[in-house]
């Protein structure tokens, strides 16, 4: 009897991790299409630095566990990752930095909801309203012959 219910807790477990670790859907969502600025400083005389500035709500009420955040194909140098900076009013609360895809592409997928293995309760990780801050490595285009 003891070996029965202790294989159901770990199944049990396992599910529920299993469960969790499946990004089937997105509850919060950046893309280029809610900009607010971009601005573009050149580095050198090849490549410059682009910074675009966007938003990010993500409702109280919100029971879905991942956000992403990916901007669509566009030129691109080589080599140089994205940064996504995230900001709660002034104050700094996530960076990540992801690969540029082959097509310009990119996508930062992140846990906006967790699950406490203490209470056993789900916590949200982001909850309201966020700046988010891209940048981005691009060739110039205006280079002189």
């Amino acid at each position: 009897m003891k070996v029965k219910s202790s294989v159901l807790l770990i199944a049990s477990v396992m599910t529920v991790f299993g469960i969790m670790m499946i990004p089937g859907s997105v509850s919060a969502e950046v893309d280029e299409t809610n900009t607010i600025s971009t601005t573009v400083t050149p580095l050198n005389e090849e490549v410059s630095l682009q910074r675009t500035v966007t938003t990010m709500n993500i409702p109280e009420d919100n029971v879905l566990p991942w956000g992403t955040v990916k901007g669509s194909a566009s030129e691109y140098a080589e080599r140089y990752p994205v940064i996504i900076q995230f900001y709660k009013g002034e104050d700094p609360v996530h960076f990540a930095q992801v690969d540029v895809k082959g097509d310009g592409s990119y996508e930062y997928k992140f846990r906006v909801r967790n699950l406490d293995t203490n209470s056993g309760q789900f916590v949200n990780i982001f909850e309201g309203q966020y700046t988010v801050k891209i940048f981005k490595v691009i060739p110039n285009t205006n280079l002189q012959a």
